[in-house]
């Protein structure tokens, strides 16, 4: 009976923590030109505050989990050396070194900035398939979607919508 009870009381602080970090007001966060990690507050603003930051396009995909058609995007074909920043907040996601032509007509990386920076959910939006959404950890925009058909070292392939991003040319 204790054995039980333990192992629910357990279950139940392990739940609760890891829900905590996605409802908490803070997030840390890598910063590339200070090579550390700090912790930031989460960006939390309205639909109508982001519709006024935002074009159309740049609301409907990164805010409403929306969609570019593959191939029309600006860094499906982009090959210039820096970092690609979440579009919303300037938060740093993906180095262009992880970037590769993968084929699928969208930007494709297989790793972020920093594991930090980009949080991933379930996203049962498909009748038939389960796939994992990504957002960017501090202020939630959608970027896309992250499978395991991508290249070593990682396996993964980071399929970002270009509207999702810009783009900061190293320095």
């Amino acid at each position: 009976m204790h054995v039980i009870l333990l192992f629910l009381v357990s279950a139940t602080l392990a739940c609760s923590q890891s829900g905590s970090r996605k409802t908490s007001s803070h997030v840390r966060i890598y910063q590339s030109s200070t090579k550390a990690t700090i912790q930031m507050d989460r960006i939390q603003k309205s639909d109508d505050e982001w519709r006024a930051l935002l074009s159309d396009e740049v609301f409907r995909i990164a805010r409403k989990k929306g969609t570019e058609r593959a191939f029309t995007g600006a860094y499906w074909n982009h090959h210039a050396s820096g970092t690609y920043v979440c579009r919303c907040c300037q938060t740093e996601l993906f180095p262009s070194t992880t970037k590769y032509d993968s084929g699928s007509g969208w930007p494709s990386f297989y790793a972020p900035v920093a594991q930090s920076n980009v949080e991933n959910h379930v996203d049962r939006s498909l009748p038939y398939e389960t796939r994992t959404e990504i957002t960017c950890a501090r202020c939630g925009a959608h970027l896309g979607h992250v499978f395991e058909d991508g290249p070593k070292p990682t396996g993964l392939r980071y399929c970002v919508n270009s509207a999702a991003l810009a783009f900061v040319p190293k320095k």
